[in-house]
């Protein structure tokens, strides 16, 4: 057995016990139930702050994230219709070189 085998042999058993014990400690409601409050605590400040900057942004004037992502909505749909037109246009144009290929061929030619 190499040096390495026996290593990963002991990682493995420590691994299992170490993943036992995580799983009664995580699963205990004295832990799950604080961290709950605390994780409940830090989602309600957040949602306050963000709420703080959106109001302090708008009224220096600067544009906040849902105004940032209004517009690159809008920017992608005019991007989506310019592209739309690019090839109605090139159609367009082929469909003229065509016709104006075609009279310009004698009638007998064709």
């Amino acid at each position: 057995m190499t040096l390495f085998d026996k290593w990963k042999k002991g990682f493995d058993a420590v691994e299992v016990r170490v993943a036992k014990l995580s799983n009664r400690v995580l699963e205990n409601p004295a832990v799950l139930e604080p961290a709950g409050m605390l994780l409940s605590s830090l989602m309600r400040r957040k949602a306050r702050t963000d709420r703080m900057l959106t109001s302090v942004w708008s009224a220096v004037g600067l544009p906040n994230r849902r105004d940032q992502e209004r517009t690159l909505r809008l920017l992608t749909v005019l991007e989506r219709r310019v592209i739309d037109l690019e090839e109605k246009l090139d159609d367009a144009r082929e469909a003229a070189s065509r016709a104006q290929l075609e009279s310009a061929i004698p009638s007998r030619e064709r």
